[in-house]
């Protein structure tokens, strides 16, 4: 596991840290509301050379953007609707799929279907500075 501590202006460090061992698959965001999961995605479109406006899928499920970039939320709904929806095929585009408020059960699912994990964990520290543990072990 990897960590970085960090202000929301050096944000890019953490994307192309990332960028550099992971470029496809689900990257699973957690942290408490307002953290900056939606925050990350917009630095890593930026970074990846995308134009697209980002804004959180929370009613609409799921944002696509640029450069094969994949953004979902399952906050209010939970894992059994978006799986009912079919969604799960869709993380296994080729891409960058986010995928805010994923737990262990989604973690699992993807492990067993071969598809590449990333969890990165977001804890505000201040008004402008991030925790992010980035762990790798499902990659």
């Amino acid at each position: 596991m990897s960590r970085y501590i960090l202000p929301l202006e050096e944000l890019s460090t953490l994307v192309e840290a990332v960028l550099k061992e992971f470029n496809s698959g689900v990257i699973v965001l957690r942290g408490d509301l307002a953290a900056g999961k939606t925050t990350l995605v917009k630095e890593f479109v930026k970074v990846l050379g995308g134009n697209d406006e980002v804004t959180s899928p929370t009613f609409s499920l799921q944002q696509c953007y640029d450069n094969n970039i994949y953004h979902y939320d399952i906050y209010n709904h939970g894992l059994e609707h978006f799986i009912s929806l079919g969604m799960l095929e869709e993380l296994d585009k080729e891409g960058l799929h986010f995928v805010e408020w994923g737990d262990e059960e989604l973690v699992d699912i993807l492990d067993s279907a071969g598809i590449n994990t990333l969890i990165i964990e977001i804890e505000k520290v201040s008004n402008t500075q991030r925790e992010y543990k980035v762990d790798y072990a499902h990659a």
